[in-house]
Order: structure tokens, then sequence, then C-alpha cells
């Protein structure tokens, strides 16, 4: 089976015969704009990769020395200049449609990688916080640069950074939109690991392959629930547990790795053995 490609607006879209996605962006004289093209490319490479039914792990990416550097300006000069445009009511409806593909992403069944070099500003920023895990070159930034054109961060970010780094750390970076380097960001673990640029990608294809073994099910629930620890009682999660459970050990990947085991093989997913 050969890689699968989809050339989007802004964007392409590569499934690996290996089951690995890469979401690349595609405008890199304009730092990757997160256009109103590239947020429809973003709700139909989830529709594709979805319907695909063999994707494993999926990278996002820039190109050319940046991830993605916030939000269309000059679309929201053109905006202003049209009453229907501007009207609350307008904005709200955007807000909301960038939800529906950005909720998917966060909770997407299989480990999503973002794979960040040069800046990732604004909704960049926030995009990468949907990610699993960010891997970084010395030359990322991460910025919530919302205030400085006089809006709030928005994207879910005020939602998902406090989760990542705490409140207290989460309020200086949402309220002052100050820089963060690629050092910074790993030491509050927003990012997960360093990488020159010319090995970016292959670190986070080599991580993606890692999850190939992975019980799919199992996996995605983890991710599911995990996403929601903040966000429910005790309860709630147990409930949540149970069902997620009964599904996993009805699961041949389940019956077959308690087969290994009894059988004293090594287990089909193992992180710990993993080259």
């Amino acid at each position: 089976m050969t890689a699968e490609v989809h050339a989007l607006r802004e964007s392409r879209l590569t499934i690996g015969d290996d089951g690995v996605a890469e979401f690349e962006h595609l405008r890199p004289a304009a730092r990757h704009p997160l256009t109103m093209a590239l947020r429809a490319d973003y709700a139909q490479m989830l529709d594709i990769v979805q319907a695909s039914g063999r994707v494993r792990a999926l990278i996002l990416t820039g190109s050319e020395g940046s991830f993605c550097a916030g939000g269309d300006i000059k679309a929201m000069q053109a905006r202003q200049g049209d009453a229907a445009q501007t009207l609350p009511s307008a904005t709200r409806q955007r807000i909301l449609d960038l939800h529906g593909w950005l909720q998917r992403l966060r909770d997407f069944g299989v480990p999503v990688i973002a794979a960040v070099d040069g800046p990732a500003w604004g909704g960049g920023f926030a995009i990468a916080l949907c990610a699993d895990f960010v891997l970084a070159t010395p030359r990322a930034s991460f910025c919530m640069v919302f205030l400085r054109i006089g809006a709030l961060p928005d994207m879910g970010a005020i939602h998902l950074l406090p989760r990542v780094v705490g409140l207290s750390r989460a309020k200086e970076l949402l309220m002052t939109g100050r820089r963060l380097g690629a050092d910074e960001a790993q030491q509050l673990g927003i990012v997960h690991s360093l990488h020159a640029p010319e090995s970016l990608r292959e670190a986070a294809h080599a991580m993606a392959r890692r999850f190939l073994a992975a019980p799919r099910l199992a996996l995605g629930l983890t991710k599911r629930l995990a996403n929601r620890a903040y966000e429910l009682d005790a309860a709630t999660m147990a409930e949540l547990e149970a069902s997620a459970q009964s599904s996993c050990l009805a699961e041949p990947d389940h019956v077959a790795a308690i087969d290994r085991f009894v059988r004293g093989e090594p287990m089909a997913y193992d992180w710990d053995r993993a080259p």
C-alpha cells in the first residue's frame, strides 16, 4: 500500500502505509496564518482521517521554520468594513464553528503529536495545546498574543492552558501575552521533548510509530477520559471508567494480550521495550 496524499486548500494530508498521518500547513511565507481556509482544512482533514479507518497516529506540523503564527490579521481588518461580519452574532458563530473541529481534534481517538518549529502563537499555540504531545525545536516559541490586538484568548486556550501549566502560571501567560521560548515551554510541561530542526519531523514520526501496536480502543478511551479528569467528579469518572473498561475487555486486543502473557511471550505493546 502506498502513501495516500490529499492536497487541501492551505495544507496537505499524507496518510502513510504505516498508519501514521501527517497534516502539514502550507503557507510558510505568511507563517501559516489560521485563515478560514485552514480552519476548513482542519475539519476536512479530520473527516478524511476518520473515514480512512487505518490511521493510528496523527502529526500536525508547519513548514519552513514556522508552525502557525496565529489568526489572519488581514482578514480581521477586511471584516471591519463589513457591518454584517462585525455583528456580535456573526463573531460568536465563527468562534463556535472553530470549536466544532477543535473539540474533535482534542478528543480524536488516536495520539496527536504537534511538531513545532518556529512560532506557535495565538491560535497556533491553542492548536498545539489540543495535541497529546508537543515536540519542538530550540527555535520554537509560544505566545498567547491575543491581548495585543484587543482580543481575549480563544480557541479553547483559557480552558486548556491552566490544565497544562496550572492556573496561576496560565493567568500570567494569558494576561501578559509574553513570548515563551522552547526551553521554558518544556520546563512548564507544554513541550514534551526538543529536537534539532532537521530531525524534528523524523522524531515525530518515530514517536507516532511507537503507538502503532497499542490497543486502539483502549488507547482512545484512555485519552478521552483523561481529557475530562479535571472536569468531572470521581463518581462520574468511575461510571465512565466502568463503561469504557467493559468495552476494552471484550476487544480482541485484550484477549490476545492475555494469551501472550500466559504463554510467556513479549507484549505486543510495551513502550519500555520499544527502540
